[in-house]
């Protein structure tokens, strides 16, 4: 009689376990927060990387109407990947590309400038991560699309930029007054 209880208990432990186990599957892992509209700190430093100046985020972003953020590194494979992206997009008229050096060597990052062509307007850095945490990145690449007269997010894309994100960047600045 002990031994089927047990047996009983055992198997109800295991079939509870396993139904709280599945539901856990129903669960989003994005862990994102709202990603559009929201406000950003521009106080902030940085220093540039090929000089040893400081500006203010406020600084960078004033010359044109819009501002893309991209937060990069040159150990980081997929910023590779989307710096033809970020090229193509500094075709455009009304955007300032600021890039924002994440935990990285500054030799290094020159030379992945060097080697893949520079898309910047501008470069500062962020040894310690801390100002791109603060901007809300998660890691690298992280591309941050900024209206510069209302300094409101209008888009922000963790990933590497895309065939998609290029597109949909492209329309939301020809649309955008």
């Amino acid at each position: 009689m002990v031994k089927n209880i047990r047996l009983i208990a055992l198997v109800f432990l295991v079939i509870v376990s396993f139904f709280i186990l599945l539901k856990g599957l129903d669960k989003t892992n994005n862990y994102s927060p709202n990603l559009n509209s929201s406000k950003i700190d521009f106080n902030f430093k940085a220093k540039f990387l090929y000089s040893d100046e400081e500006s203010t985020l406020h600084e960078l972003i004033n010359d044109k109407d819009f501002s893309i953020i991209n937060i990069w590194a040159s150990w980081c494979l997929p910023c590779r990947d989307e710096h033809s992206f970020l090229l193509n997009l500094k075709s455009l008229d009304k955007l300032n590309i600021i890039g924002i050096n994440y935990k990285d060597n500054e030799i290094n990052a020159k030379k992945f400038i060097k080697e893949l062509g520079n898309p910047y307007s501008k470069i500062v850095v962020d040894p310690s991560g801390v100002n791109s945490i603060e901007l809300g990145a998660y890691g690298v690449p992280e591309t941050i699309l900024i209206h510069n007269k209302s300094k409101t997010i209008l888009k922000k894309y963790i990933g590497p930029i895309d065939d998609e994100k290029l597109a949909e960047l492209k329309m939301i600045i020809k649309n955008e007054n």
